[in-house]
C-alpha cells in the first residue's frame, strides 16, 4: 500500500483524475480494496489487483456511466448514496465480467435507448428485420429468409457444426449436445463446460445492456425470457467465443481431472474477457443495432 500518496483531497474534477477509465464506455473496473466517501470525494483504497496497483484513488465518478466491483471490495452506504444522486450506476461482478450479480435502476437518467428498442421490438417488421440483423452478424452475409423459424433452423445446424469442429480441434469426445438442467453436473464435462461458458458470456451480456439502458425483456430473437434481449446479445459471440472457450477448458480439465471445470472455465473467461475487450464491444454492438447514440440528449 502506498498510503494516501494518490490521492487528492476534496471535491475532485474530472481533470485531476488519478485512475483512468477503463475504456470510452465510461466503465471503470475495480478490485481488491474498499470503496468509500471522503469530502464529497469518492475515494477507493486497492491492496493491489491485476488492473489496478496498490494505492489511495480518488474517482471522478461524475463521468463515469457505471462502476463495476469485482472480488475482494468493500462498500460504505455513503457510496451509494453519492453515486445515485449523480447518476452513475454500481454493478457487483465476478471476475473479468463473468458474473453479473446486482445493479439499481439502467439508464443514466435518460431513456432514448429504452425507447428506440421498445419502438423497434413492438412492430412486427422491425423486430423480424433486428433478428435478421443479429442472424447476419453470426453468420457473416444477410441471409434471404425472412421466416425466423427458418432462421433458428439454419442457426442450429451452424452450432451443431461447431460444436463437432471444436470437438475434433482439441481432440474431445463429443456426443452431442446433451445435459439435464435439473441435474447439470451429470453431463459430460465439455456439456459442462458449454454451460458454464454460455453463462458467463451471459453476464458480460447482461452488463453490456445495464450500461446502454436497454431493454433486458425485450428480444429480437430470444422471446418470453425476462432477459431475453440479454441472450440476443450473448449468442452474437457464441461462435467467437463461447464454444471455442468451453472447448478449450474441457481440456484442460479432460487432462487435469483435480481442475474444478466451473473454476477453470470462470478464470480464463475472464482472462478471455479481458483480452477481448468483450463488454465494449457488446456495448458497441448495441449501440449499433438500436441506432443509440451517447450524445447526453433525451429526445
Amino acid at each position: 500500500m502506498s498510503g494516501r500518496s494518490g490521492f487528492l483531497p476534496g471535491r475532485l474534477g474530472l481533470s485531476g483524475a488519478r485512475i483512468p477509465h477503463a475504456d470510452r464506455h465510461g466503465l471503470l473496473w475495480l478490485s481488491r480494496g474498499r470503496l468509500s466517501v471522503e469530502d464529497g470525494t469518492l475515494r477507493f483504497v486497492c491492496s493491489g489487483s491485476e488492473d489496478l496497483s496498490a494505492g489511495d484513488y480518488a474517482i471522478p465518478y461524475q463521468g463515469l456511466s457505471m462502476i463495476l466491483l469485482g472480488p475482494g471490495c468493500s462498500i460504505t452506504h455513503d457510496v451509494l448514496r453519492l453515486l445515485a444522486r449523480h447518476g452513475t450506476l454500481l454493478a457487483a461482478i465476478g471476475a473479468g465480467g463473468t458474473k453479473y450479480y446486482t445493479a439499481p435502476p439502467m439508464g443514466q437518467g435518460r431513456s432514448a435507448t429504452a425507447r428506440r428498442h421498445a419502438t423497434l421490438w413492438a412492430n412486427e417488421t422491425t423486430r423480424l428485420d433486428m433478428a435478421r440483423r443479429m442472424y447476419a452478424f453470426r453468420f457473416g452475409r444477410v441471409l434471404p429468409h425472412r421466416d425466423i423459424t427458418v432462421l433458428r433452423g439454419i442457426e442450429g445446424g451452424r452450432v451443431k457444426e461447431m460444436y463437432r469442429v471444436e470437438a475434433e480441434k482439441f481432440g474431445i469426445p463429443w456426443k452431442g449436445r446433451r445435459y439435464d438442467r435439473s441435474r447439470p453436473t451429470a453431463a459430460d464435462v465439455p456439456n459442462q463446460a458449454i454451460n458454464h461458458a454460455a453463462t458467463f458470456v451471459e453476464s458480460a451480456a447482461d452488463i453490456a445492456v445495464a450500461a446502454t439502458g436497454a431493454l433486458p425483456p425485450l428480444g429480437f430473437i430470444h422471446a418470453d425470457s425476462s432477459n431475453a434481449f440479454t441472450l440476443d446479445i450473448a449468442d452474437l459471440y457464441r461462435a467467437d467465443i463461447t464454444i471455442p472457450l468451453a472447448f478449450q477448458t474441457a481440456r484442460k480439465v479432460l487432462n487435469d481431472p483435480t481442475l474444478s471445470i466451473e473454476r477453470t472455465l470462470r478464470y480464463d473467461a475472464a482472462a478471455e474477457f479481458r483480452k477481448r475487450k468483450l463488454i465494449s464491444k457488446m456495448i458497441d454492438q448495441i449501440k449499433e443495432l438500436l441506432d443509440a447514440h451517447d450524445d447526453g440528449r433525451d429526445t
